[in-house]
């Protein structure tokens, strides 16, 4: 090879290889889609939306969500599982993921070996609501009911295998009910259809619940955590309402592809912590009953595994399965 041709061969092998680190430290140079794998309006939208638009704005580039609601979050969720590992698709996943490794027997994807956790984000409890219509004050009065009409009442879920429908199976055990499952292709639907009284009761997050509640468009039974909310401070938690050990938070997180670099993971973990630190972001999200919380990819990944093997143990006790 002669010593020009040598020279070029070099200089170009070098630009190749120091283009993908440059695309790193430009980072981003292009909106972001950011991937909610549920319908508007539910709780992981609501907040999703929140954190989008703030991590844009720290970003310097758009943060766009990109719903893609079905199959228990399992559709979104292949997308990004599936995507380039370049920082421009993310997920923004929920205790779902979680379920979904016991729930569905054929997913084309593993949560723990394809994703790469950022950060958790944010936790909520959940609260317990029914339409207004029905002869029951409180959770007591509920359960009651239900006990002395098997089959006769239902609850609305986000879908079948989503945390609404997870923790209402694991209220009817704890309390020996026969309540029909009603499932929905999301929290926003099913909360809907309750409020027009064409289901009886659902397990909702805060954020997607609380304006009903506060309205007077729902009746509050109880809080799905071990302590009341600062957001619904009068509303008593299933514990107090006679339910024992029952103890369920939602959780998010951001995600990005397997094998996204490290500096593009640094930065949006960085960034992440960044905006969820800011007072404006933290009322907005206490205004929703949510709690912004943070950890480190590793930690993140810890949690996941953890989440994974405690709600596979629940799943398969309820005999859920995925559709």
């Amino acid at each position: 090879m002669h010593g020009r041709t040598l020279w070029v061969a070099v200089t170009a092998a070098l630009l190749a290889a120091a283009l993908p680190a440059a695309a790193q430290n430009n980072y981003p140079n292009k909106s972001v889609r950011f991937v909610v794998p549920f319908a508007p309006g539910g709780g992981t939208d609501i907040i999703g939306r929140i954190i989008a638009q703030a991590l844009g704005e720290a970003l310097g580039q758009p943060v766009v969500v990109d719903n893609r609601g079905g199959a228990g979050s399992t559709l979104g969720t292949e997308i990004v599982a599936k995507s380039p590992a370049d920082g421009y698709t993310l997920l923004f996943g929920n205790i779902s993921l979680a379920f979904n490794a016991t729930l569905y027997q054929k997913l084309s994807y593993d949560a723990q070996r394809d994703l790469a956790p950022i950060t958790l984000a944010a936790v909520q409890p959940n609260i317990v609501v029914i339409n207004p219509s029905l002869p029951a004050k409180n959770l007591r009065e509920f359960i009651d009911l239900a006990r002395a009409n098997p089959g006769k009442y239902n609850y609305a879920s986000a879908g079948v295998g989503s945390g609404t429908h997870l923790a209402a199976e694991l209220l009817k055990m704890l309390t020996k009910t026969n309540l029909v499952h009603i499932p929905y292709k999301g929290t926003g639907p099913a909360l809907n259809d309750l409020v027009g009284g064409q289901v009886n009761m659902m397990v909702s997050t805060f954020a997607s619940a609380l304006p009903h509640v506060k309205s007077g468009r729902l009746r509050a039974l109880g809080v799905t955590t071990t302590k009341r909310s600062p957001a619904a401070p009068d509303v008593a938690t299933l514990i107090e309402g006679g339910v024992a050990g029952f103890d369920y938070s939602t959780w998010y997180g951001v995600f990005a592809p397997r094998g996204t670099p490290k500096p593009i993971i640094d930065k949006l973990h960085a960034t992440t912590h960044k905006v969820l630190a800011r007072e404006e972001i933290k009322n907005r999200l206490d205004g929703q009953g949510v709690d912004a919380i943070v950890n480190s990819p590793a930690e993140f990944a810890a949690y996941l595994k953890s989440e994974t093997d405690k709600w596979g143990k629940v799943v398969k006790a309820t005999g859920a399965k995925g559709e």
